[in-house]
């Protein structure tokens, strides 16, 4: 599989379980809604300022990124390491908005508690068939 293959894949997938690093050193993973953006070795996600995983990505920027399908007969995974950085630019934050975000952030695109999470991807390993391939970014 190669990179744009990767992200194809990664992009048809609804959810995706994202990992931090909590204070005592223990990962912490947790189901993320799908990404907004795969562009560039980037994958970004929305997300409250206010949460616990994004003191955890200020503090430590090492992250993991899982993806899954599983079908009838067949079962792909890929598992992305990287770093996460929170983002509370106005540029992009506008870039990943949706008119339905209001939902979640009343005061819009400028709500202090919408930040955007840019997860630059390191390396991969892809699983599908009982085989393993490791892609390099």
């Amino acid at each position: 599989m190669d990179k744009a293959q990767l992200f194809d894949f990664i992009s048809e997938q609804k959810t995706a379980f994202i990992a931090s690093i909590d204070d005592k050193g223990y990962p912490v993973i947790r189901a993320m809604l799908a990404p907004r953006l795969v562009e560039n070795d980037e994958i970004y996600f929305t997300t409250n300022t206010s949460s616990n995983k994004v003191r955890q990505y200020a503090a430590d920027k090492r992250a993991c990124v899982y993806f899954y399908k599983r079908g009838k007969f067949k079962y792909q995974g890929v598992s992305i390491t990287g770093g996460m950085e929170v983002c509370t630019d106005q540029e992009t934050k506008n870039k990943i908005w949706r008119f339905g975000d209001k939902l979640f952030y009343k005061q819009g695109v400028t709500d202090p508690d919408y930040c955007v999470l840019k997860f630059k991807c390191a390396t991969a390993e892809y699983y599908c068939d009982f085989k393993t391939e490791t892609i390099e970014f």
